[in-house]
């Protein structure tokens, strides 16, 4: 069977018209623009599992896996985390077992505490079909309201790397009798490696701020973005061992006190800085050939800064040996969105990019959206694709939902963007229409509770002057 996009019910060419997707044009390739899931809050974490789905964690506190052809989930771990969520601390990085057909397992790192004072872990959990269980923690660290890290990225060699904020407190970054400002390198079952740089201790690179980024790249290069302070967001290689100067160095070592130090220390430049500070955040390797205008490139989220300016997702095109960026170039800033992190389908190539709402640190609701090759999807073998039609979208009088399967019985929710609940009910046909003439103009979002999990439409309302 062949990967594509359906429309289902009975629809007329016009309705067709009407639910037409936007479209991005990539150089030569035209990716087509999906709403996955909408009404979320705060995702921090999306990854492509070894099970085809999409999961997600959630800084408010919970894991969510995604169907990526329907867009259905299901909430599989849900955690008490410091203040709620409602700042940098909560639900943080994610990653899979390697060995996922034999050993099920789910490392997470969460922050649990109240206000500046907490504990950061580093748990894994057993996967069991339906939920995360058995939650044994590997690592302990300190918390604090602001830079806690934290990424997570399982190497070739089966060691885990976990970056670590120095949650606020600098002059821990320097210090190797402190877990905090550092990259830490892990065996699978918590112990510490024992080809680690610094005997019996789980340091792997030290000097660092807030690094909430990796990615592995070509020929074992491992990749990090980490935040600076008001100067100097940094791209860099991670190197065994490495010191990257924080606080005495931001960026490069180009003022006359950081070149001292630089060279006393021995201190890893990175290859790409931004001043001011973008805020850059979690990247991923793409080599698919769905884009090829990609291809051989890091893939950046940047969350903006704290005026909502420089939101966007950039491309980092690599030189050939992948030690140094060529070009960079930008996408989707239009959206006006905090961009948190990016994952990539591997078989259809396609890009899921979560957003995190328009001010620091983030607000919801929240949307994942899927930016799509169709030309190339089409010629994929795998499962179709199952998409929603909402018709007519934007709409004014009244709008109709079709979905894939018999969902009568599904309980329905409608909401604002603003967070506001405009309907609810249940379905009692295999459609579903509403009228919305008493609606304001704006963007809403339905909501089914169905057997399969949870799943979400978004529309568009606009009334006449």
């Amino acid at each position: 069977m062949k990967l594509k996009s359906i429309l289902l019910g009975a629809i007329t060419a016009a309705s067709v018209a009407a639910t037409a997707q936007p479209t991005w044009e990539i150089g030569s390739t035209t990716l087509t623009e999906y709403d996955l899931v909408t009404g979320m809050q705060l995702p921090w974490e999306i990854l492509w599992g070894p099970d085809d789905h999409l999961w997600m964690t959630s800084r408010k506190g919970e894991v969510l896996r995604i169907d990526p052809a329907t867009g259905d989930y299901t909430t599989v771990l849900e955690k008490n985390v410091m203040n709620g969520g409602n700042g940098e601390p909560g639900m943080l990085g994610m990653a899979m077992h390697p060995d996922w057909e034999t050993t099920p397992k789910v490392f997470v790192v969460y922050c649990a505490g109240s206000s500046w004072n907490g504990q950061e872990y580093l748990s894994v959990f057993d996967w069991d079909g339906t939920e995360l269980v058995n939650e044994e923690i590997l690592l302990t660290l300190d918390a604090g309201g602001i830079h806690n890290g934290s990424r997570l990225l399982v190497l070739p060699d089966n060691t885990l790397l976990m970056t670590a904020g120095d949650v606020g407190a600098s002059s821990l970054s320097q210090s190797l009798n402190s877990l905090q400002g550092k990259t830490l390198r892990l065996n699978l079952d918590g112990s510490i490696p024992a080809d680690n740089p610094f005997p019996d201790s789980y340091i792997y690179t030290f000097g660092n701020r807030n690094s909430q980024g990796l990615a592995l790249g070509p020929n074992g290069i491992i990749y990090a973005s980490e935040h600076g302070q008001n100067s100097n967001d940094e791209f860099n290689i991670i190197e065994a061992g490495g010191n990257y100067g924080w606080p005495q160095v931001e960026g490069y070592c180009n003022t006359a006190s950081e070149q001292n130090f630089c060279e006393e220390n021995d201190v890893v430049e990175p290859i790409k800085a931004w001043t001011p500070c973008i805020a850059v955040n979690g990247i991923e390797y793409y080599n698919h050939e769905a884009i090829p205008e990609w291809q051989h490139s890091v893939l950046l989220s940047v969350l903006g800064g704290l005026g909502a300016q420089y939101e966007r997702l950039s491309v980092l095109h690599l030189s050939e040996d992948g030690l140094s960026i060529t070009s960079e170039d930008q996408y989707f800033s239009s959206f006006n969105q905090r961009i948190r992190d990016v994952a990539i389908n591997p078989y259809t190539g396609s890009v899921y990019v979560a957003f995190n709402g328009t001010s620091y640190p983030g607000n919801g609701p929240n949307i994942i959206k899927e930016f799509r090759n169709e030309a190339f999807a089409s010629s994929v073998e795998g499962p179709e694709y199952l998409q929603a039609v909402a018709y007519p979208n934007p709409c004014s009088e009244s709008i109709r939902f079709d979905w894939d399967g018999n969902l009568q019985g599904a309980e329905f929710t409608v909401f604002s963007f603003s967070g506001q609940t405009i309907a609810r009910g249940t379905i009692n046909d295999a459609f579903l229409q509403l009228e919305t003439s008493e609606w304001p103009t704006g963007s809403y979002f339905i909501r089914l509770d169905h057997a399969k999990g949870m799943r979400t439409t978004t529309f568009q309302v606009v009334q006449g002057e």
